[in-house]
């Protein structure tokens, strides 16, 4: 991946909204003897899936995430049982709750995600754009602030 320098990471983090972040349903094929949904690369995201990940037995009470990216893109999808996931763009914050392993959320960099509020058993599965890089990540609320913050000030 190539690594951005810092004015590309003030422009990414300055043109995502969380309008921009929506829930995508994939196609369902019934059969009596259970449902299949695929995704298929380079067709039913709007980005190619380089990293697949997944998190389970997630304790009562705790939350995942709380972090945004500066490049990598992520489809999340509660495969079994619910979480609730919160987008915020550092003005705008939205809760999505994702309840259907069919449906999936679509995360675009600039934007900070937290999830929260796992049911008992829960699965989420995350599909990314990007492999795994600590430099991709701003883990830091106060830092995802002053990047928006930077932006605003660039845009006067």
């Amino acid at each position: 991946m190539k690594k951005p320098n810092n004015s590309d990471r003030i422009m990414i983090h300055n043109q995502s909204h969380i309008n921009d972040c929506r829930i995508i349903t994939l196609n369902r094929h019934h059969h009596a003897n259970g449902n299949l949904t695929a995704v298929n690369n380079g067709v039913d995201l709007p980005f190619n899936i380089e990293r697949t990940f997944y998190i389970y037995d997630v304790p009562g009470g705790a939350e995942r995430g709380g972090h945004s990216h500066y490049t990598c893109n992520e489809f999340i999808i509660a495969i079994s049982g619910s979480f609730d996931v919160t987008i915020d763009d550092g003005t705008d914050q939205y809760t999505y709750t994702l309840n259907r392993p069919y449906q999936g959320l679509l995360v675009v960099p600039g934007i900070w995600r937290t999830l929260q509020n796992f049911s008992s058993g829960s699965v989420c599965l995350a599909l990314a754009s990007h492999h795994f890089d600590e430099d991709d990540y701003v883990r830091d609320y106060q830092d995802f602030i002053n990047l928006k913050a930077s932006n605003k000030k660039e845009e006067k």
